[in-house]
């Protein structure tokens, strides 16, 4: 009973937030996603990143574990995903980009920070780097058929990432007038992305909805398992390890959807995804939760 009302208290704000964006927009009210994403994605995000870098003190070892052992967890889910596709015989440019990647940002960010504390919040933003680096390079590179390297540069939230790395490396500090203002605007961050989060699945028309749920339970089965072998061998802490499991198993990102209309992929179907795997993670994550914690 204990372990089932503590994992009620993380997933439960969580997913609340999310669903009174849903209703929000399901009741008529006006929510211009287009501003609100741009306000989180360039100024919320970043400054939330960088002052949980900055003030982070997580052992830089297990930081720089925890990165490799994401990076390796992306190429072993990418290889197992690239093979089941080939065998089923579904579109890769399709399919492949939004198998790898999940939500760390909107969903894995909260639940990261409710689970496992401040250490879960600077242990899950150094994961959403590396999926922001990797989905602006390989993801779209397997979307299109072509990468945005140089575009990446441009990313606040890359920016943020280097500049918070560099400075918890050193152990600067900006003065305490600064961090109090970056704070306050990062502590916008959470309830704005899960309030989007639950607006853009409000909004999207999902297809294929038989295929999406069969296919958003083999996502979440084979990253989590995948995740969690990475992270033994590459014996991470518990904080860490937890982290990395939980942000890996997170459904697919509406970022996705956008990716996939953009360069000519199958769209609906990916808005499906979005849309089942989003609804299938309100049962699998506390199910996944209540093994970490």
């Amino acid at each position: 009973m204990n372990l089932a009302l503590t994992v009620l208290e993380i997933v439960a704000p969580v997913f609340l937030l999310a669903g009174l964006g849903f209703g929000w927009v399901k009741a008529g009210f006006e929510y211009r996603i287009q501003f609100v994403t741009r306000l989180g994605m360039t100024l919320a995000v970043p400054c939330l990143i960088f002052t949980a870098l900055m003030k982070s003190e997580v052992d830089l070892a297990e930081m720089g574990s925890l990165t490799l052992a994401t990076v390796a967890a992306y190429v072993a889910v990418g290889v197992v995903g690239a093979g089941l596709f080939q065998v089923l015989k579904l579109d890769q440019r399709t399919f492949l980009a939004p198998f790898i990647f999940g939500n760390t940002g909107n969903l894995g960010i909260p639940l990261a920070l409710f689970a496992f504390g401040q250490p879960g919040l600077e242990y899950a933003v150094a994961i959403l780097a590396v999926t922001s680096v990797m989905s602006f390079t390989l993801g779209i590179r397997l979307v299109a058929g072509s990468g945005a390297f140089l575009k990446i540069l441009k990313e606040p939230i890359i920016a943020a990432s280097i500049l918070g790395a560099v400075f918890l490396w050193q152990g600067w500090q900006t003065p305490r007038f600064l961090t109090n203002t970056l704070d306050l605007i990062g502590q916008m961050a959470i309830p704005l992305m899960l309030l989007t989060l639950g607006v853009a699945v409000a909004r999207l028309t999902p297809g294929r909805v038989g295929q999406a749920v069969w296919l958003s339970v083999l996502k979440l089965a084979i990253c989590a398992a995948i995740a969690w072998v990475i992270g033994r061998l590459f014996g991470l802490d518990d904080i860490s390890f937890g982290v990395l499991v939980l942000q890996l198993s997170t459904p697919v990102a509406v970022t996705a959807f956008l990716i996939a209309e953009k360069y000519g992929a199958d769209s609906d179907s990916v808005a499906g995804l979005v849309v089942v795997s989003t609804v299938i993670s309100v049962a699998g994550l506390p199910l996944l939760l209540a093994l970490l914690i």
